[in-house]
């Protein structure tokens, strides 16, 4: 009896929309390319439910003609290759002919479109990959495709789709890219009937990534070279140091008019600007590559998200190269831009100290770290070796297992230690060093000021009790259409955290509290929607993002700040790791030294 046998149509259909829609936001993809394609100054994508239960787009291209808009639902049907050589100059989106015949198999579709040629357009109607009506349209001219109930036939793959927020985000990923790629088109997107990117057409490219990307064109450093000798040619938008992101989410690559992935061209660009930024801080880019057609094969992943680049190095030297370039001669100081002072706020009594809070200062004068006058702090005369408050200090705990105990009573000597040690300096206003009999101790003032108020705020959240400052006028955060669209699903949740916020227009928020732990609330509230999902985070989560806007390396600390900050970092359950795994406390002894300096 045989074995093998030769799929049935349906199947085949399904299988092969399988390996190019996998949710909404493939859809839209294909329906975006194809609109580009075509020629559209405009282009319009309106969503239902994140597009799980409709998706229609409009655009104003050159049409579909009446003799050709049933063939297009056929597979491999595409205007854009004729013969083999075509696959290796290639120059449009969409060539594979899979898109509306993948999309037509899972999805109840309808297509309305007409060229200039036409008296009126044509109305197709497709449902699980069968004609079900043509007919004759009123339309101006272009194509109008609303694709719905998708995955109607397909109930295991609908089942994994995800929450509206999270394709939401996904669509986003798709529509951004392009909106970046062509200023001089109109892209307008909508959900459940509200406008979340309307964009003008423009003639400058840094105005547009501007305006989608909610960046200050201040801030955005633009370059352009042409490599005659290599026919390569190069445009690239790079965020100087006051823009920074916790994620890779606002770099972007875009080679011969196509968005695409390339983990080596990537890996460059990051590690270029591990010039300027430190390690987990990542920048924006946006690099626009124009390369001989025949130097680029798109047809290796089935949604073309990758390509094969000949000679890739190469090209990663150049850009290498012009990055660094730019960025070296152009680059600009960090601005600080101070909060308004808001009103006094009546100090809750708590066994908590508070952490160290951040002054204003007028623009453009030097910002400093103000110490809280309620919390009295005993510093340590220069002349002595120990402060003269006394630290109490748990005892190994007689449950423990013997290394777990010998761990703990080192981690005892540590803080005992460090309680006893003469502070001596601050090295370049990032580590403050102490001596203890033959020890020097270097605490990194950030991991350690982290740990700190990363303790606090979970004590307070976990009380229902967090200390916020109330400001007088709100401060206003422009937010990515991504982090806008975790913010709106977050707001109870950040709230909850202290961090009371309203939508202020359609691309900024205003916060009106804030945990008087946090030093940055505009950094604080990136920070925890940079990670996703905050509606669903738990309180030590949200604290872990949030305490990343504590003292930073640069700021200037008195020798009371340091006195007070050794104190409370002592006093914290786990006080030589910062809440992100990296020591707040380095020990070198004198024998170590000695050997440095071959004393042995």
């Amino acid at each position: 009896m045989t074995k093998v046998h030769i799929l049935p149509p349906e199947i085949i259909s399904k299988i092969a929309a399988g390996e190019v829609i996998d949710r909404p936001a493939s859809v839209i993809k294909e329906l975006i390319e194809n609109s580009l394609d075509a020629g559209s100054d405009s282009i319009e994508l309106h969503l239902t439910q994140a597009g799980k239960t409709s998706i229609c787009i409009k655009d104003t291209g050159s049409g579909i003609a009446e003799k050709d808009i049933e063939t297009i639902f056929h597979r491999h049907a595409t205007s854009k290759i004729k013969k083999i050589d075509d696959l290796f100059n290639i120059h449009s989106l969409g060539f594979r002919g899979e898109a509306l015949y993948s999309v037509a198999a899972i999805a109840d579709v309808t297509l309305r479109s007409r060229t200039q040629e036409q008296d009126s357009g044509w109305e197709i109607h497709m449902r699980g990959g069968k004609k079900l009506d043509l007919r004759p349209t009123a339309l101006p001219t272009g194509t109008e495709i609303e694709v719905k109930e998708l995955f109607f036939n397909t109930p295991a793959r609908r089942k994994f789709l995800k929450s509206n927020t999270s394709e939401m985000n996904q669509v986003l990923n798709i529509f951004v890219p392009y909106c970046l790629l062509y200023p001089e088109r109109r892209f307008l997107l909508t959900h459940q009937n509200k406008t979340t990117l309307d964009l003008k057409t423009t003639a400058d490219l840094k105005t547009r990534v501007a305006e989608t990307l909610n960046l200050d064109t201040d801030h955005i450093l633009e370059a352009q070279q042409n490599f005659t000798d290599q026919n390569i040619a190069v445009k690239m938008l790079l965020g100087n140091i006051n823009i920074t992101r916790s994620r890779r989410d606002m770099q972007f690559i875009f080679i011969n008019g196509r968005p695409v992935q390339s983990k080596n061209i990537s890996f460059h660009l990051n590690n270029v600007f591990r010039l300027i930024f430190p390690q987990g801080v990542y920048p924006f880019f946006a690099l626009y590559i124009t390369l001989p057609a025949g130097d680029v094969d798109v047809n290796i992943h089935p949604t073309k998200r990758e390509v094969k680049i000949h000679n890739e190095q190469n090209l990663c030297s150049i850009l290498r190269h012009m990055a660094e370039r730019v960025l070296m001669s152009r680059g600009q100081a960090k601005e600080v831009v101070p909060l308004e002072e808001g009103p006094e706020i009546q100090a809750i009594p708590s066994p908590i100290p508070k952490a160290l809070s951040k002054s204003t200062s007028p623009a453009g004068q030097q910002e400093t770290i103000a110490w809280d006058d309620e919390i009295p702090v005993t510093s340590a005369p220069a002349n002595e070796h120990a402060p003269t408050e006394q630290y109490a200090f748990p005892q190994p705990s007689p449950s423990l297992s013997f290394d777990d105990m010998l761990l703990e009573k080192n981690q005892i000597n540590m803080q005992s230690k460090l309680a006893r040690a003469r502070y001596i300096g601050s090295f370049i206003n990032k580590y403050q060093l102490f001596e203890v009999e033959d020890t020097l101790l270097l605490v990194d003032q950030h991991a350690a000021q982290e740990r700190i108020t990363f303790e606090h705020l979970i004590e307070q959240m976990q009380k229902g009790k967090i200390e916020v400052q109330h400001l007088l006028s709100p401060y206003l955060v422009k937010l990515s259409p991504q982090d806008l669209l975790l913010w709106e699903e977050a707001k109870d949740r950040l709230e909850q955290t202290g961090l009371a916020s309203t939508q202020f227009d359609d691309e900024t928020i205003a916060v009106h509290t804030y945990p008087v732990l946090i030093k940055d609330p505009e950094h604080a509230v990136r920070e925890i929607l940079a990670g996703g999902n905050v509606a669903r985070c738990d309180h030590e989560t949200i604290a872990r993002r949030a305490c990343r806007s504590s003292i930073m390396t640069g700021d200037k600390l008195t020798i009371e700040q340091v006195e007070f900050q050794r104190k409370s970092l002592i006093q914290c359950q786990d006080p030589f790791t910062c809440p992100h795994g990296r020591p707040t406390v380095i020990e070198l002894k004198e024998n170590f030294l000695d050997k440095q300096f071959l004393r042995t």
